[in-house]
Formats: structure tokens, sequence, C-alpha cells
């Protein structure tokens, strides 16, 4: 790995998941924009590996955990934890 780059990515919690973005990773070819069924993911201030706008999700609320982003992802930038359903009445 070439000095100056780390492979830490970048963490959003949100209500169904935790989006992680690995920005020394993505190119910025925005797939994962156009097959968000949700319009989750925007553009990022944050650079990609090529100098590019990488992504980043657009807030905490609108994203399904439907995990498309990360199955559509050809450098393998993005991973998805979904959180685990609450049961409701459970005593």
């Amino acid at each position: 790995m070439p000095k100056g780059i780390s492979l830490e990515p970048i963490t959003t919690d949100m209500e169904k998941a935790v989006f992680h973005l690995f920005p020394a990773l993505c190119k910025g070819c925005g797939l994962c924009r156009e097959k968000c069924p949700t319009g989750t993911i925007v553009w990022s201030d944050t650079l990609g590996v090529y100098g590019t706008p990488a992504v980043e999700p657009k807030d905490i609320e609108s994203c399904i955990a439907c995990m498309i982003c990360e199955q559509v992802c050809p450098d393998c930038a993005i991973r998805i934890d979904r959180k685990k359903k609450e049961k409701k009445g459970a005593n």
C-alpha cells in the first residue's frame, strides 16, 4: 500500500444498517448511485482512489439496507452491515 493511503472506512450509522465506504478503493464510477432504489447514495466531498468524488449516504433514514450498492460495486468499496430487528412485545 502506498504511503499516505489508508484502508480505513468512513462509517455512517444508519437506521437499518451501518454503511462503510472505503475511499481508497472507490473510483467514483457511480454504479451504486444508479442502482440504489431509494436514491440514498450521493456524491461526497471525499475523494476516492483516483481523485474523483467518492459516495456517501445522504441521510440516515432513506437506506433500506437492500445491499444492492455493496453487490454492484466493482471494487468492493462499500460494505453494509444490517442491524438486527428488535422484537416488539417480547418480555
